[in-house]
């Protein structure tokens, strides 16, 4: 059954809403193994504001803190220490959406990166990158880091207006596919969601 990381070249660059699109087009559930942030706003929670059918399940975080911080932080803040054995990939006979937190080398602890972790699992990756002044440099750093820990780059997702001459640069010279774009919306909502589900050419 597919499960799907879906990573970002950084913080904030559209991982929960590529992460509802892909639950959306592939019938997918989610899970997000670590948050970091308020309950009440956690990325959990957009979920199912985004994927409210009932068909998709969100499985509960292997760890929850409230401070959006690097995990390893906020773990310490709340005198808590995360056990990797104890971050599992859910049971599930359904395709798993797994949204990861942050960039690849966000410390789990101080000798844990989040890669480390996905690494020992059998799943694909889709990467998302938005375009800021480094990020054609960030999203080229974090393709060659994925490679040369041999996983499987499904492709990536640009979130933002087009620019042409970034995207073609980090296609061209990271032999990466790109899978579909997020464009800034005035308003997101379920609508938008499964409209971006039909246009997205996932791999089969």
């Amino acid at each position: 059954m597919t499960k799907i990381i879906v990573a970002g070249i950084g913080t904030d660059v559209g991982k929960t809403v590529v992460s509802a699109v892909l639950m959306t087009a592939l019938q997918a559930d989610y899970w997000k193994p670590v948050q970091c942030s308020d309950v009440d706003h956690s990325d959990c929670q957009t979920i199912r504001q985004f994927v409210p059918n009932g068909h998709h399940r969100v499985y509960t975080s292997a760890y929850t803190f409230k401070a959006p911080l690097s995990p390893h932080h906020a773990a310490r803040l709340q005198n808590v220490q995360i056990d990797i054995n104890a971050i599992k990939l859910p049971e599930t006979n359904r395709p798993l959406i797994i949204e990861s937190c942050g960039g690849i080398f966000v410390p789990l602890s101080k000798a844990v990166l989040t890669i480390d972790l996905f690494c020992s699992w059998k799943v694909q990756w889709i990467l998302v990158s938005r375009h800021y002044t480094g990020s054609i440099n960030h999203t080229l750093l974090t393709i060659e880091a994925m490679k040369s820990r041999g996983i499987d780059l499904l492709g990536l997702i640009f979130n933002g207006e087009p620019n042409p001459d970034s995207e073609e640069a980090i296609l061209a010279i990271s032999k990466v596919n790109m899978i579909g774009r997020l464009l800034p919306e005035p308003i997101l909502n379920p609508q938008i969601i499964q409209r971006y589900a039909k246009q997205w050419h996932l791999p089969s």
